[in-house]
Order: structure tokens, then sequence, then C-alpha cells
């Protein structure tokens, strides 16, 4: 027996997946599950139209992440910390004060998670942070952080 998997399955395959099981195995546990449905002509060709559309919006995201990347690129935000005598800083700037900077003054939202940072700014001064936008796109923003 055939059958499309709709998700992963341990041992079997992959979401998606058309695979082929003992018809026992098949109608006694994948399809009672709704883990899988019998791979006929026209659920094939309902998983043929999906992949289609999920290449496109795939697509479509990757343009987008790249057409974002490239703003960010070209942009610099200003971020103002407390500092001391002799240039010294209290405090740092951290990845959560980055995103919501990048929103306030870009109007870009952007997940702190996204940012990379290896360590928190402690310096006056411009810093490039690299923000990972999409898993292909990695845009890199300046940050310029001055002295209050």
């Amino acid at each position: 027996m055939e059958v499309i998997l709709l998700e992963d399955v341990k041992n079997v395959g992959k979401k998606g997946e058309v695979v082929k099981v003992n018809d026992g195995y098949g109608r006694n546990v994948l399809l009672k599950k709704k883990q899988a449905v019998e791979a006929t002509g026209k659920n094939l060709n309902d998983l043929k139209l999906k992949k289609a559309n999920d290449e496109k919006v795939a697509a479509e995201n990757l343009a987008a992440a790249k057409e974002l990347g490239k703003k960010i690129e070209q942009s610099e935000i200003t971020i103002p910390i407390k500092v001391g005598e002799g240039g010294k800083s209290f405090g740092s700037v951290s990845s959560k004060e980055i995103a919501e900077e990048v929103k306030k003054q870009l109007g870009f939202d952007v997940d702190k998670k996204k940012v990379q940072l290896p360590d928190s700014i402690k310096t006056v001064g411009v810093h490039p942070v690299k923000i990972k936008l999409h898993q292909k796109v990695t845009a890199e923003l300046k940050v310029n952080v001055i002295g209050k």
C-alpha cells in the first residue's frame, strides 16, 4: 500500500513523502492516527500542488528578505548609553535594545533572536552588527553608540 505521510513518522519517512508500507500497518496505524492518507490520484495531485505553492512562498520570502537586507545595510541606527569619565560606559547595548531601536528608528520589525551579537557592545563608536533575516540572507547594520 502506498501512502502520503502527513507528518514525520519514525522509521517510515518524512512529512510529504510517498512511501510504500504493509497494508495492515497502513490501514490500522497510519490512516487511523491520521498520520497519512492513501496515495490516490487526487491526493498525489494535491501534494504536487501544495509543494509548488510552498516553493513559491519560499521564493517570495527569500526575495523579501533580500530586499529588507539591502535597506538595512544602507541604514545606521544611533543608540545613546550613559558614559562616565574617560569614555567608560555604564552598562551595555544588547540585542534586545538593537531590535527595539531598529523598529523605532527604521520602522523594520526585527526579532531580537535574529540579531547576532557575539558580546554586548560596551564602547562608544560605530559597530557592525549582523542580522539574520532568512536562512540564506544576513544583513550587516551599522550601530552608532554615542555617550549621553
